[in-house]
């Protein structure tokens, strides 16, 4: 299928799924849970394309503004009321007192949203139930991804450390919830940034995108572990990955929540070490193998059920995604580029140098990316600066380059150069 020039990503994937339906290679419920909407919706998509070509993907609203919007100026009006005499108040109350003072009439919702926006409301949280009730399956194989870390001396004492100390490692698994199938499995040093992003890497590339993938909230129980790391930066970093691949992100707040792979671990804790005991398997590296070749299949032979429904749900990659998976698996941050062209990044200075592949501009906000084999790369515009590693901090000069860009700052326009034929043009 052609890629039309006037879809957003989002948009042509939503066309392909509904092609395929079509076509008859997926079904419409299937349809229906990977795009997220209703099966009437599916068919009433699936009309208009044949009707209409693929264009008609595009909703009728895009570009426009929606009937209900409200000005912007009205919004400031509201807000510099606010702030001016009700900046304390409660948004229910507010609101009372715009429309009884100012004869201004909005939403209370509305209010709270506005005053959310510029700080002047903080929501609170809500309390949670300690009541939890059973969740059935879901229907789908690839449908959502039970995720987790579990520390474990895995290898007993014959994995162990120069004092001698056995070593505890940590294992990451993925269970499917309608299938109960482990998906992967793999014994890594630490529940970081690092590890996970391998992980789900190699996941996707190798199963395609789950709708859905239910991990932990990593509250203070995961965190007091002593191998665990920054895991506040893992889910800052992870939910930037997932909305780049369209992935649903659902955090859970306690065990209970994401029963099914609490139980895969404590079935791993007891199966999985006496297999690999029995197998003289005694380092992560032998493990991981033993869990690929042997073990997975074993253990969902045993374990796995069928799902409700037939059908694999996983999205596959598109060409997009395969050619930035590098740059989405990867730990990102945000710099601003020196007056001197330098960044600097934990504690080293880099050079920008003369000649780059877009315009760089002192103050520009790049971002930083630290690839998983450890790199570090700057990008601008989606373009890859180039630079060097400074022994030490620059020493500042007096006079500064303007901008660096495509070629040097004295280059000089040859003669068949369009600027000169302009200028001959009008001598």
């Amino acid at each position: 299928m052609a890629t039309l020039p006037h879809l957003t990503k989002k948009e042509q994937e939503k066309l392909a799924f509904i092609t395929d339906a079509i076509s008859g290679k997926i079904t419409k419920a299937q349809a229906s849970l990977m795009l997220g909407i209703s099966t009437r919706q599916v068919k009433r998509l699936k009309r208009k394309i044949l009707e209409h070509g693929g264009l008609a993907i595009i909703h009728q609203l895009k570009g426009r503004s929606s009937n209900h919007s409200i000005d912007p100026l009205v919004k400031e009006d509201v807000l510099d009321t606010i702030k001016k005499h009700y900046a304390d108040f409660k948004p229910t109350f507010a609101t009372e007192k715009l429309q009884e003072h100012h004869g201004i009439h909005i939403s209370r919702e509305t209010t709270r949203r506005w005053m959310t926006q510029v700080g002047l409301w903080k929501p609170r949280k809500q309390h949670k139930s300690t009541y939890r009730s059973w969740r059935p399956r879901k229907e789908y194989f690839g449908e959502l991804m039970q995720f987790d870390g579990s520390y474990h001396l895995w290898f007993e004492k014959r994995f162990v450390d120069e004092d001698g100390s056995p070593i505890e490692v940590c294992l990451l698994a993925a269970i499917d919830d309608a299938a109960g199938k482990i998906t992967k499995a793999e014994f890594a040093a630490n529940e970081g940034v690092v590890a996970v992003f391998a992980f789900w890497k190699a996941y996707v590339q190798e199963l395609g995108k789950p709708i859905s993938i239910y991990l932990d909230a990593f509250s203070t129980y995961k965190i007091n572990h002593k191998n665990a790391i920054d895991n506040k930066e893992l889910m800052t970093q992870f939910q930037r990955a997932m909305q780049d691949l369209s992935i649903n992100l659902i955090t859970a707040h306690s065990a209970q929540a994401k029963g099914r792979v609490e139980k895969l671990f404590g079935t791993l804790q007891d199966r999985l070490v006496k297999e690999m005991r029995l197998a003289g398997i005694n380092t992560p590296d032998a493990g991981n193998r033993f869990l690929k070749e042997v073990f997975l299949q074993r253990y969902n032979r045993r374990f796995a059920v069928i799902p409700a429904k037939e059908g694999n749900v996983h999205k596959p990659l598109s060409e997009t995604d395969r050619k930035n998976a590098t740059r989405i698996f990867s730990i990102q941050s945000k710099r601003k580029v020196n007056n001197d062209f330098t960044i600097q990044f934990k504690n080293t200075w880099h050079q920008l140098t003369e000649l780059q592949p877009t315009t760089v501009r002192a103050k520009d906000r790049i971002i930083v990316e630290v690839w998983l084999d450890g790199t570090i790369h700057f990008s601008l515009r989606e373009k890859y600066l180039n630079y060097t590693v400074l022994p030490e901090r620059p020493k500042k000069i007096k006079q500064l380059p303007l901008i660096l860009t495509t070629h040097k700052l004295n280059w000089k326009p040859p003669p068949n150069h369009p600027w000169r034929q302009y200028h001959r043009a009008w001598s």
